[in-house]
C-alpha cells in the first residue's frame, strides 16, 4: 500500500516534515541517500504529496534545507552579546557550526542549487549570514568594495579550513594557533 498524507495535514507541516526528514537521512546516511522515494517512505507520505509541496523534487528540498541552514548560521553568527570581538566570534562560531552540522554544512556549500549568491535575488538568510562576515571585517572609513572583498576572503578561508578539518587534513594540535593566525590576517 502506498503511504499517504492525512487529508487534513497542513501544507506547512508537511513541508516541515519533509525538510526535517531530509536532514535526518543526510545526517545518518549522507546526501546520496536523500531521494524523494526515500523521504516518502521515511515520513509516510506518497511521492506525489512530496512533489505537491516541492515541485522541484529533491533539489528543491535540498535548497530549503540550505536556506534554513543559512538562517541558523546567521543566528549563531549574529553579533555576540557583551562581547567586543566580532571577528573572533565569527571565526570560532563558523568553524564550530561546520563541525557540529556536517550534513547541513555540506548542503549549504556543496549542493548544486538554483540559488544565486551575491545578487539581489540572494535569499535573505544567505545575505544575513554574509552580513556577519562583513561586520566582522569592516573598519571605519573602509570602502564598501574593500569590505566586501575582505568578507569574501574571510568566508573562503574559513570554508577551506572547515573542509580540510572535516577530512582530517589539518593537525588538530595547531587549531588554536591556526585560529589566531586567521584572526590576525583580518584585523583591521
Amino acid at each position: 500500500m502506498t503511504p499517504s498524507t492525512p487529508p487534513r495535514a497542513d501544507p506547512a507541516e508537511r513541508s516541515r516534515a519533509i525538510v526535517d526528514a531530509a536532514r535526518r537521512v543526510a545526517e545518518t546516511e549522507g546526501w546520496s541517500a536523500v531521494t524523494v522515494r526515500r523521504l516518502a517512505a521515511e515520513i509516510g507520505f506518497s511521492q506525489p504529496i512530496l512533489y505537491r509541496n516541492f515541485p522541484g523534487g529533491r533539489d528543491e528540498i535540498v535548497e530549503q534545507v540550505m536556506i534554513e541552514g543559512f538562517a541558523a548560521m546567521a543566528d549563531e553568527l549574529a553579533d555576540p552579546v557583551g562581547e567586543g570581538d566580532r571577528l573572533a566570534h565569527v571565526v570560532h562560531t563558523y568553524l564550530a557550526f561546520a563541525q557540529t552540522h556536517p550534513a547541513l554544512y555540506e548542503a549549504m556549500f556543496e549542493a548544486r542549487t538554483r540559488i544565486v549568491f551575491a545578487t539581489v535575488q540572494t535569499p535573505e538568510p544567505l545575505r544575513a549570514a554574509f552580513g556577519a562576515f562583513l561586520r566582522a571585517v569592516s573598519a571605519a572609513g573602509m570602502a564598501e568594495q574593500e569590505a566586501v572583498v575582505r568578507a569574501e576572503l574571510l568566508w573562503s578561508t574559513l570554508h577551506g579550513v572547515a573542509r580540510l578539518a572535516a577530512s582530517e587534513r589539518l593537525d588538530p594540535a595547531l587549531e588554536q594557533a591556526r585560529l589566531g593566525a586567521i584572526i590576525a590576517l583580518f584585523v583591521s
